[in-house]
């Protein structure tokens, strides 16, 4: 089997990570596997793993170049003799629509988040099948594209079991993070994220102050870069800090490569997000990491969280519900690397995304 995949950059995010771990193990698979991309950080990942990487611009927007793209991307699909091509963006997907019309190879579409509604995202659906990364995606296109049933799988993101599993500490990492942040003996609430305005950063340092009257040594780590765009929300989060009194309880780490890390030294994760998240990955590797999640009450983490058993829900800005979710978690008991492996695995992702080629 020959597979193509299109996506617009190789720069790091779920959806570029998806795309490199499918073409790893496609190609462990003996499937012969291609990635047409503007290219990024993850493009000579795609080559180490045994798959072929082809540059071709499938990102701009620019209609004044998009015939001439069109014609090259024909060729290319022309001369691979594909079987399958898998569009991961609406740019690549608009692209293949036009390359792809004499040639009529099957094209799979993944709807990765809420895209806006109208014609220009409606061309996800225009695909042979079309895979949804959770059920929350599978009912927003269905309402406002009528996209049939028969045509819809929904495959959630794969999680990495040996990157994400308990037993893979690494003990020397998090004693030198923890002697670099101070969190010796202390209780660890961790969101991991960009710090922008829809992390809700906000209400869950609102709530670290509620806990700190039950839980003195509480911590808050805010785990993530800042753009300069975002300098002045910075700011505000710090000035809302002081005037609460917990320039000791919350610390920003900046930006973090060992998330898995992360996950293991802290006792709670939060997700506080004003906007539903389509999956909710790092939900799920943090669930893998055998800690409880606490996250806002709506989007694909619905799919994940089962409430009082690995987590707990609560509404967008309810720093008061999140306050006592966070107290309440600290009686959790679960095996999450056992839940994660049986419903979110990387393994049933790359099998069940087979399946759907092999019924076209």
């Amino acid at each position: 089997m020959k597979i193509v995949q299109l996506v617009p950059e190789l720069n790091e995010g779920g959806v570029e990570r998806g795309v490199v771990e499918l073409n790893r193990e496609f190609v462990k698979k003996g499937i012969e596997s291609f990635v047409i991309s503007n290219g990024g950080k993850l493009e000579n990942q795609i080559n180490v793993d045994g798959g072929n990487f082809i540059r071709f611009d499938v990102c701009s927007k620019n209609i004044f170049t998009a015939f001439s793209r069109i014609n090259g991307l024909k060729k290319i699909l022309k001369e691979l003799k594909l079987d399958i091509i898998h569009v991961r963006s609406r740019v690549p997907a608009w692209l293949v629509y036009f390359a792809n019309k004499k040639l009529k190879i099957k094209v799979v579409s993944t709807v990765h988040g809420f895209n806006s509604v109208g014609f220009y995202s409606s061309i996800m659906q225009k695909a042979d099948a079309v895979i949804c990364v959770s059920n929350s995606i599978k009912e927003y296109i269905q309402k406002h594209y009528k996209t049939s049933e028969n045509k819809i799988t929904v495959i959630p993101r794969g999680i990495d079991l040996e990157l994400f599993n308990p037993k893979n500490i690494d003990e020397t990492f998090i004693d030198n993070f923890k002697k670099e942040f101070n969190l010796k003996d202390k209780f660890i609430v961790s969101s991991v994220g960009r710090v922008t305005q829809l992390k809700d950063y906000e209400t869950f340092i609102k709530a670290i102050l509620i806990v700190k009257k039950e839980i003195p040594n509480i911590v808050g780590l805010i785990v993530g870069g800042v753009r300069s765009d975002k300098e002045n929300y910075l700011n505000s989060l710090k000035t809302l800090m002081k005037e609460l009194d917990l320039e000791n309880n919350i610390i920003f780490t900046g930006s973090q490569s060992k998330i898995e890390q992360i996950y293991a030294l802290s006792d709670v994760i939060i997700s506080s997000s004003k906007k539903p998240e389509s999956f909710g990955r790092a939900v799920a590797e943090a669930i893998c990491m055998n800690k409880p999640v606490i996250a806002t009450n709506h989007g694909g983490v619905k799919d994940i969280i089962i409430e009082n058993v690995n987590g707990f829900f609560f509404e967008v800005g309810d720093d008061k519900s999140l306050a006592n979710n966070i107290l309440e978690s600290i009686n959790l008991e679960f095996n999450g690397y056992n839940y994660i492996s049986n419903n979110f695995s990387l393994e049933n992702m790359v099998n069940k995304t087979l399946e759907v080629y092999r019924n076209l």
